[in-house]
């Protein structure tokens, strides 16, 4: 296969025209593959989904020429393991080291990419690729899990927050620089809406009033400094949409687009406390829109069936006619996505792509040891069942190294200043408080997970049988966590140093002053 693939630009692979078995085969191209991802971005947040205050023309051409997906889910709401998920098929408790935030990545899983360019593909990417943590070598040089780095091309700042990199100029000399004999794959990973932002960013240079924003999530205070903290994540969500607009308009014009999949999203929700690196709705649910005018069967279509970022590398393997065991992938969890580009229906496609797993082991530094806080979930239909196996844990992190499995905001300060400062306790317990043992939530009426039915007598029997599929699938899938080995996760190293603020800081060593928070450890030992 790897022969055929690298024949010449009219290569050709055969793949099939419906998703019922019988159907005629079609010979077409092997199609080019652009993946656009955000950093940090939760689903609501795009024009394609009602949401007014954010502007997504380019996402919303993709959803209207091709699929717009209303459940999809990444299996771990964090940068890392996210994206490794993304990049293997496999969910991150089959990933050793790679469930974790910042790991080493372990050289036994290859990627898509790395596969793709062994296999007659020009294989590049701009921007944040697999991130953060060290992807490791093979034969002595640095692995490059996501392609060839495109990054030369810059343009002024923006903003004091966003990126310099002219990400779309990037990807034109990547064009430019494309064998004719080869179709391409091409990841486009913005560094936006990551934090940091420059505070009011959105009001004073995208034109925005803190009025548009129509529903701000009940876990925070509805003020104005968290309205401006989410218009400044609003504008860098367009800022990523504006350089994908670019793209798409250059492979209009170089005659690449019909043939081109092209798969929008982002790799965990929006880096505001309660979101980002937990595992709730608005953690894990994540925008989707895909198109490809060759492959797609009735553009425009609205799909509600159950989707997981560990889909996408079946369908990258079937499209291009290859398999995890001939490629040397360890073989894949996800289910190809072609049977939703083949079939003409809107709503639900595939009856049984009817649920999703979700959880995390260890993401950001500020525990005991640097534990993590394993987390196990499922959802199915409309509910949200979550195990905390360890609720002794602080979710976000230790208070007295800051909650630090939560970024730096204006939101997060204002919330701590109400603890500090007023003495309300009701932002400050639902965002880093501590956590029961079970939780389950109505997603559908309760999409912020305010209310949890794990403690109604009245929702036991659906807990139970949720709790009981969740753990049998999970140890189908050979999870340590449910196997008897969990504490595996909390004794695999970090990339680089591994910093420990939490036993440095109670031994009395001086750590810098940022990741500190003494204030809240202090009112912690006065309750």
């Amino acid at each position: 296969m790897k022969q055929i693939l690298s024949i010449a630009a009219i290569l050709v692979v055969s793949i099939l025209s419906g998703c019922q078995p019988g159907k005629e085969r079609v010979e077409k191209r092997a199609p080019n593959i652009l993946f656009a991802i955000a950093d940090d971005a939760s689903w609501k947040h795009f024009g394609a989904y009602g949401c007014d205050w954010v502007k997504t023309p380019a996402f919303d051409r993709i959803a209207k020429n091709g699929i717009l997906f209303t459940r999809a889910y990444t299996p771990n709401a964090k940068c890392a393991p996210s994206r490794s998920c993304i990049l293997t098929g496999r969910n991150t408790w089959q990933m050793e080291e790679a469930c974790n935030h910042s790991p080493n990545f372990p050289a036994k899983f290859k990627t898509y990419p790395e596969v793709l360019s062994e296999n007659g593909y020009f294989v590049g990417s701009v921007g944040k690729g697999w991130a953060p943590g060290n992807p490791g070598k093979i034969n002595g040089k640095r692995r490059e899990l996501t392609g060839v780095k495109f990054d030369e091309l810059k343009v002024p700042p923006v903003t004091t927050g966003i990126s310099t990199n002219d990400y779309a100029a990037n990807f034109e000399a990547f064009l430019a620089a494309r064998p004719a004999d080869k179709p391409f794959c091409f990841w486009y990973g913005c560094f936006e809406p990551h934090r940091n932002y420059e505070f009011k960013s959105g009001i004073n240079k995208g034109n925005k009033n803190i009025d548009e924003i129509d529903e701000v999530p009940s876990f925070w205070p509805d003020v104005d400094t968290v309205r401006a903290d989410m218009l400044d994540y609003a504008f860098e969500i367009e800022h990523f949409d504006a350089h994908l607009n670019r793209m798409l308009r250059k492979l209009e014009e170089i005659g690449e687009l019909e043939n081109t999949i092209v798969i929008v999203t982002a790799d965990n929700g929006m880096p505001f406390p309660r979101i980002k690196g937990q595992e709730y709705e608005y953690s894990n649910h994540l925008p989707l829109a895909i198109c490809w005018p060759n492959g797609i069967k009735n553009p425009g279509r609205i799909v509600d069936d159950f989707v997981n970022f560990i889909d996408f590398v079946p369908t990258y393997l079937e499209l291009t006619g290859l398999t995890a065991e001939q490629v040397g992938m360890q073989p894949t969890t996800g289910n190809s996505l072609t049977d939703i580009f083949y079939s003409k229906k809107d709503g639900t496609v595939n009856p049984e792509r009817d649920f999703v797993l979700i959880g995390k082991e260890r993401h950001d530094i500020g525990r005991p040891n640097d534990q993590g806080y394993p987390i196990r979930g499922i959802i199915r239909d409309n509910y949200l069942y979550i195990r905390n196996f360890k609720p002794e844990r602080w979710p976000a992190g230790n208070p007295e190294t800051g909650y630090l499995n939560c970024d730096g905001s204006p939101t997060k300060t204002y919330i701590l200043d109400t603890r500090r400062k007023k003495g309300q306790l009701e932002y400050w317990q639902l965002n880093f408080g501590k956590r029961v043992s079970e939780e389950l939530y109505n997603i559908n009426t309760d999409p912020f997970c305010m209310k949890n039915l794990a403690l109604d007598e009245a929702f036991a029997e659906l807990k139970n049988k949720m709790d009981e599929e969740m753990l049998e699938k999970l140890r189908m899938q050979g999870d340590p966590r449910i196997l008897g080995n969990g504490d595996v996760f909390d004794n695999y190293e970090y990339s680089g140093v591994v910093r420990n603020y939490y036993n440095r800081y109670m031994q009395g060593e001086e750590v810098p002053a940022n990741w500190v928070n003494k204030s809240d450890y202090d009112a912690e030992l006065a309750e």
